[in-house]
């Protein structure tokens, strides 16, 4: 396999100069907008509150240790992300099911209806951005956004010497 200096040479800097510029301003945008979605700002929901809130939608309740390597983000990152989403009722501390000296986050009636309310906003936004797009094209862009958020991973993972943590569920859900 090619070195990687060897293969951005062999690849067009100009494409390669776009696609990093064009990757940058959308996080810029989606910083900006925290894609809120459509409606009143009470829609919008910062991006770790959104992946944390959905994780545990997707995959119950779980502790802090097998939250944070799900992600692939440090303990402590979590332990502070999750604070605000319990003092707000958003996810609910409970003892583990069958350890009850462990401890559980798990997401809350009214976290679920949360991420309910903030799920259907993006999702009219995405439909809104989208329009004109035809089927096929949302579903290349999913797939090939899914293809980058993974391989941006799996490269921070080996960086870092750690497993990769898994997209799927964070890109894959309807946004």
């Amino acid at each position: 396999m090619p070195h990687s200096q060897d293969m951005t040479t062999a690849l067009d800097p100009g494409l390669l100069d776009a696609l990093q510029h064009q990757v940058a301003v959308f996080a810029r945008r989606a910083e900006q907008t925290r894609l809120g979605g459509t409606g009143q700002l009470r829609n919008s929901m910062d991006r770790a509150a959104y992946l944390l809130l959905n994780r545990l939608d997707q995959e119950g309740p779980m502790g802090v240790k097998a939250l944070a390597a799900g992600m692939g983000i440090d303990s402590s990152t979590v332990t502070r992300q999750v604070a605000p989403l319990v003092d707000t009722g958003l996810v609910k501390r409970t003892s583990h099911p069958e350890d009850g000296r462990a401890v559980v986050l798990q997401l809350s009636p009214r976290g679920l209806a949360r991420l309910e309310e903030v799920r259907a906003s993006r999702r009219q936004l995405m439909v809104e951005v989208t329009e004109g797009w035809t089927p096929d094209e949302r579903e290349s862009f999913c797939t090939l956004l899914t293809r980058f958020n993974s391989a941006l991973s799996a490269r921070q993972s080996a960086h870092a010497g750690q497993v990769p943590a898994t997209t799927g569920s964070e890109s894959a859900q309807t946004s």
